[in-house]
């Protein structure tokens, strides 16, 4: 019994050491943050930011400048309710006082300058693959906004949820960091397309269905599937869903929120608009040659209607 007990120990603390070590939040490593400071242009950064989507989370609700990013807003799931951070450039209360490294840590590898995991109800999975450069360029511009006074609250999660390092294992499943490689055998528009839609837009994260995990369900990405705020349906953006849609009538969408049959988008899709709205009528464009070539798949089953 007494090796018993001291195996069983043993196996234990062996354990809990392998937790430990796998669940351990990972930034950039040196090289990839050498040099980071240097450089960056405020201007590209403005587009990186629109692109992101940035002020669709972190402008405080009720402000209608889009440049006061005090953060705030509530974002309902299933797992608790996620606040928004205040990523203004004020020094204590925002970013400010961050190195282009941290954003960098805190967009591709989901680690805050403390070195604790942000929850992946912030998009790094999809930030994940941006260019190194456009985080130093974002950096730039996001230090010529208005730096907003006042914390965003804690979140409000449940347990097990409230222990951040379990977002370790959820990382070891979900987070893959591999940059996007041009394909040579598409377009310029169509690869710059991918780039938007797959780096910065990061459409798959609402327009993907999720498995119990909250992870990406690979085989059916931007098939469509229940709102992640409990809001109704998000639609399939492949070619089963986009149909007879021409790439015209995407980018069209994009630009004004109009669809074919003359009816709008609403929900958080309206914002997205206006992101998408300040992007050139290229970029758009790009996004639509990507999105129409999309394979369909089918997406999950709605729901009866009540």
């Amino acid at each position: 019994m007494k090796r018993l007990a001291t195996l069983c120990l043993v196996l234990a603390v062996a354990g809990l050491s392998v937790f430990v070590w796998i669940t351990r939040p990972q930034g950039l490593d040196a090289a990839q943050a050498a040099g980071l400071e240097s450089g960056g242009d405020a201007a590209r950064g403005e587009i990186v930011f629109h692109a992101g989507g940035c002020a669709s989370c972190h402008v405080k609700p009720g402000e209608t400048d889009r440049k006061k990013l005090g953060g705030g807003l509530a974002l309902k799931t299933e797992f608790g309710t996620f606040i928004a951070p205040n990523i203004s450039s004020h020094k204590s209360d925002g970013i400010g006082a961050w190195s282009v490294a941290d954003l960098a840590n805190a967009m591709q590898r989901g680690v805050s300058p403390k070195g604790e995991h942000y929850y992946p109800a912030f998009p790094y999975t999809t930030y994940a693959h941006a260019r190194i450069e456009d985080i130093r360029d974002l950096m730039a511009y996001l230090r010529t906004l208005p730096a907003v006074e006042g914390k965003a609250p804690a979140h409000d999660l449940p347990f097990p949820f409230s222990i951040r390092r379990f977002v370790g294992v959820w990382k070891v499943l979900f987070l893959d960091t591999q940059p996007i490689v041009a394909d040579a055998s598409r377009t310029e528009a169509w690869n710059r397309g991918r780039y938007l839609a797959d780096a910065l837009g990061h459409c798959a994260e609402c327009h993907s269905p999720r498995n119990i995990l909250g992870g990406i369900i690979s085989a059916q990405r931007y098939a469509g599937g229940p709102d992640p705020e409990g809001r109704g349906w998000v639609p399939n953006i492949t070619a089963k869903g986009l149909g007879s849609w021409s790439k015209a009538d995407v980018s069209e969408l994009l630009a004004t929120g109009f669809t074919p049959d003359f009816d709008s988008v609403g929900s958080s899709m309206a914002d997205v608009v206006k992101n998408m709205a300040a992007l050139s009528k290229a970029d758009r464009d790009a996004m639509a040659d990507y999105l129409k070539s999309l394979p369909a798949v089918d997406g999950p089953a709605k729901p009866p209607k009540k």
